[in-house]
């Protein structure tokens, strides 16, 4: 069995927004000191004029786009998921959320990828707080093809939007086809168990499910690449077929993919929810691979607590 390829989140973000500029050219982008880091190389290089380099100036760098945005722009601004989520998040709620603007907000290193630099750098609760301000699109694409795609899709998109990439290279899983926000995507059938996974974690999972298979055990395998609004009518329909719904996330177990699920399945057709995600405190650091084993995140843990839902 050939190992499949692995590509770099950034890189492939970077490549979508250049190729979104070279289409249309209301499209500017935004860096906080870390374009380089985001894949925004190419882009500077070919339009030093659409390119804004902010310095570490986050809430300052919400407001500018905010602006930009009044003037036509399409402003993509991109930096360390917590540094645009947590650090400006008056701005932009305010700014941003309130006013309607057409923005683009996107958090690279999120959740805990930037794993050996702790706590202060891990964007843990950017699901809970971005998709509480109202009308505020939450991506969370779960491979290369998606991330490319889900980039065309927040520029075609009026409105404000708030993307979540990781920086681990990723493996190619999902079709390279236009991305719907708001829409949940089938991965896997199965009749015991639902598996409703996010952003790059939906990788373990899929080892996961095979992991589940051998044990004999049918996993269903829901990728959830727009955590606001999320997809109701497919986890309506996990929860009618197998009545019971594991979700997967790496963020705060509460707030997040597992919170909206249970709020889904609690209004609209009641099933057995288990949320798989880091726990509420201050997560560990040290090798991103090991922090994920630790807190039971890669696919033999994930298969594992599948394996005890009961």
């Amino acid at each position: 069995m050939s190992t499949p390829e692995l590509r770099d989140p950034r890189k492939e973000f970077g490549a979508a927004v250049f190729a979104a500029a070279q289409k249309n050219p209301a499209v500017v982008a935004l860096s906080a000191d870390s374009g380089g880091s985001a894949g925004l190389g190419e882009f500077l290089k070919t339009y030093p004029e659409r390119y804004f380099e902010l310095g570490i100036m986050e809430q300052g760098a919400v407001g500018i786009a905010s602006g930009l945005a009044t003037t036509g722009k399409i402003p993509v601004f991109c930096a360390i998921a917590p540094f645009v989520t947590s650090r400006p998040f008056e701005m932009v709620r305010n700014d941003v959320g309130y006013m309607k603007q057409n923005v683009k907000i996107v958090g690279r290193n999120g959740g805990i990828t930037y794993s050996d630099l702790g706590s202060t750098h891990h964007s843990l609760e950017d699901f809970a707080i971005m998709s509480m301000i109202p009308g505020m699109v939450v991506l969370a694409p779960q491979d290369p093809n998606e991330i490319k795609n889900a980039v065309a899709a927040m520029i075609e998109y009026q409105g404000p939007v708030y993307m979540r990439i990781g920086n681990e290279p990723i493996p190619v899983f999902t079709e390279d086809k236009p991305f719907k926000i708001g829409k949940g995507v089938p991965l896997r059938d199965g009749t015991d168990v639902t598996i409703i996974s996010t952003g790059t974690l939906t990788a373990a999972a899929l080892e996961a499910v095979d992991i589940l298979a051998v044990k004999g055990i049918s996993a269903r395998l829901i990728g959830m690449p727009t955590i606001s609004p999320i997809d109701e009518d497919i986890i309506i329909d996990a929860a009618k077929s197998t009545g019971k719904i594991i979700t997967l996330e790496e963020h705060y177990v509460p707030g997040g993919l597992g919170s909206m699920v249970s709020a889904v399945c609690a209004e609209k057709y009641p099933a057995k929810v288990k949320m798989l995600g880091i726990p509420k405190a201050y997560a560990s650091a040290g090798p991103y691979t090991e922090l994920l084993a630790y807190y039971h995140l890669d696919a033999q843990g994930i298969a594992a607590s599948a394996a005890e839902f009961r």
